[in-house]
């Protein structure tokens, strides 16, 4: 089991991943889609992700918008695990705006 990051930790993560805020202990990113469509294809190309790492977010569509957050519930908190897959999240949604 991964071990949960310290605040400092957390913190030099997040500089990496502008778009993601800290919530507790999770962290989160809102993205706004072309079309409700686009944001569930969106969606199922992160579950293919996360289905590979086996680690998997927490989804919220609302039409357009679709909100991840991330938090290794094993672990109790953000391990390297969650700035990982925020990596890989962030790599897909740079494609599928280029789409």
């Amino acid at each position: 089991m991964a071990g949960t990051l310290d605040d400092d930790a957390i913190t030099t993560h997040l500089k990496e991943l502008p778009d993601w805020s800290r919530a507790g202990d999770e962290i989160r990113r809102e993205l706004t889609a072309p079309s409700f469509l686009a944001g569930i294809d969106l969606v199922v190309e992160v579950a293919r992700a996360a289905e590979e790492a086996d680690h998997h977010p927490d989804i919220d569509i609302r039409w357009r918008t679709v909100t991840f957050a991330l938090s290794t519930h094993s672990a109790g908190g953000l391990t390297v695990k969650d700035f990982d897959l925020a990596r890989r999240i962030d790599r897909i949604a740079t494609e599928h705006a280029a789409q």
